[in-house]
């Protein structure tokens, strides 16, 4: 009986032990990002543009440069990376990938998509250590360089 009681005894403390650890593992930090942008986009003589952004939500504003532009059967794809801003200070960088469908219609209008990977080595201040993706999608005229654009997601620690 004490041996059966010791095995009993032994099999729950390890089950629960298992159960801590993994609750622990998941045991992350997660913020919610979202609002909205007004993205600018200033060329560059090599054909690359730098991006500035004044947001609402989460982040306060964003710079961020196009670093390789490819034209696609629908569109555009291009390599993008960004640098967002809270109000408080903290940063993360992003490495992203555009997806820019055209307005049929309209020469130099584009329906964007980004989906944005945080680096989480280059990240600072009160978001040190967040990593994860989120996304966004909006409306871009290429043509007067401007855009607005919708971002969401979440990120974590």
């Amino acid at each position: 009986m004490i041996k059966q009681l010791t095995t009993f005894a032994a099999l729950t403390i390890a089950t629960l032990t298992a159960d801590a650890a993994t609750a622990y593992a998941d045991d992350k930090t997660v913020i919610p990002i979202g609002g909205i942008g007004m993205a600018n986009f200033v060329p560059h003589p090599d054909g690359t543009f730098t991006i500035v952004a004044p947001l609402t939500g989460s982040v306060s504003n964003a710079a961020g440069r196009v670093t390789a532009t490819r034209e696609t059967a629908t569109g555009l794809e291009m390599d993008m990376e960004h640098y967002f801003m809270t109000e408080k200070g903290g940063f993360i960088h992003t490495v992203d990938l555009g997806i820019l469908t055209a307005v049929p219609g309209k020469s130099g209008r584009y329906m964007i998509e980004i989906t944005y990977d945080v680096q989480e080595d280059e990240s600072s201040g009160e978001l040190t250590g967040y990593d994860g993706t989120f996304q966004s999608y909006g409306l871009v005229d290429l043509n007067k360089l401007q855009g607005l654009i919708r971002y969401s997601g979440e990120i974590s620690k």
